[in-house]
């Protein structure tokens, strides 16, 4: 009987190769931007991340020097040099036009259409040869494909921390994160415990109707919205763009969830401790302080979780109650703007998301250990 209760079944393998398998693809994305954001940026632009302790071929091309740096020996005209200009690399091929650029394996001879013969070692030394002197004002263009060793620098990271404005962003989305967090858990708290403990008129549909709030899209309220913190900001002299208003649009918007949330949870507490703190003389508000948010401590930090990334990551409502004023510019509207300037560089890419990411990864992981238990809230009620 031990043995048989416990060996596991397969059910439990197949469970936990899924937790596994689960775990491998959302850490895997996390891993391959940090690599890549180290990485050398002519290396990130030819190979994958997964390649990042292997060397990588990487094409190129040399201007060898003008035909008047040419000497003559036997009879032949001669330029020689090295494609690496003093560096150390490894030609494996190498070509005389963009069309073929590895037409020809290191140490080969290749003829030129003019008759003049190219040759490139694997060290890099090249020698250009003619019967004739060589004419012109260039020299000619050497195409090579090189093996480059790995290598990792920080570079990435000092271009885009150096970037006028970053810090000031980076103060601006802490502002609109923390306070639009904490907002809608103060007041969904209060609301929860009022759905799910308290008895008055029209609860049951208070809580259909915030059901029904959850799959209102955002875009669809965000410009009435916006119409109307206007209009009422106008008449009490508020800004139309500040910090109140995305404070405002931000707990709107996570009230629904929050409140869905935590009531669930709250309902799901036993309820011989709420019946034994009225009997002993407290009110709903003592109850509600002294024995509900300290048991509720995990369905909080779940939507803190929540909330935390879907603030810190938002652009779009930032810039519509925000606006995007370089002083008022959050995080990802400043490395929106900075890659736009750079072009479509990968290694700018990287290091920014990674720098975007480094806020929240520090929350989620602090708070993991409460989000499964706050997920699962009101899965069993109280006896």
């Amino acid at each position: 009987m031990i043995g048989s209760s416990t060996r596991r079944s397969p059910l439990t393998f197949v469970v936990h190769l899924t937790v596994l398998l689960l775990v491998v693809l959302w850490t895997l994305p996390t891993a391959g931007l940090l690599i890549s954001s180290l990485r050398d940026k002519d290396q990130i632009a030819v190979s994958g991340w997964w390649t990042a302790l292997a060397p990588s071929r990487q094409n190129a091309v040399y201007r060898a020097p003008a035909p008047d740096t040419q000497v003559e020996e036997g009879g032949r005209y001669l330029i020689r040099g090295n494609v690496f200009e003093g560096g150390s690399g490894t030609v494996s091929a190498f070509g005389y036009s963009v069309q073929s650029p590895d037409e020809f394996e290191a140490g080969e001879t290749a003829t030129l259409p003019d008759g003049t013969t190219l040759s490139v070692a694997e060290n890099g030394d090249f020698t250009l040869s003619s019967g004739e002197p060589m004419k012109g004002r260039r020299g000619e263009r050497i195409f090579y494909t090189t093996s480059v060793p790995p290598q990792f620098t920080l570079d990435n990271y000092r271009e885009v921390l150096s970037a006028q404005g970053l810090g000031q962003s980076f103060i601006n989305s802490l502002t609109v994160a923390i306070p639009s967090t904490v907002i809608p858990i103060l007041i969904a708290a209060f609301a929860a415990y009022a759905l799910a403990w308290m008895k008055f008129p029209g609860r049951a549909l208070l809580v259909a109707l915030v059901v029904g709030l959850l799959v209102v899209p955002l875009q669809m309220s965000l410009i009435p919205l916006l119409r109307l913190y206007n209009d009422i900001g106008a008449q009490f002299g508020v800004s139309p763009k500040g910090y109140l208003g995305i404070w405002l649009a931000h707990t709107g918007f996570g009230l629904p969830l929050a409140i869905y949330l935590l009531r669930n949870y709250i309902a799901g507490l036993p309820r011989e401790i709420m019946e034994s703190a009225r009997v002993d003389g407290a009110s709903d508000f003592d109850i509600f302080v002294k024995i509900v948010l300290p048991l509720s401590f995990p369905a909080l930090a779940s939507f803190a979780i929540f909330q935390f990334l879907w603030t810190w990551n938002d652009l779009l409502v930032a810039l519509v109650f925000l606006g995007s004023r370089d002083d008022q510019l959050v995080l990802t509207g400043r490395l929106v703007n900075l890659l736009g300037s750079r072009g479509g560089n990968w290694e700018i890419l990287t290091a920014s998301a990674f720098i975007t990411i480094i806020v929240p990864l520090i929350v989620f992981f602090s708070l993991q250990r409460f989000l499964v238990r706050g997920l699962l809230a009101g899965s069993v009620k109280g006896g």
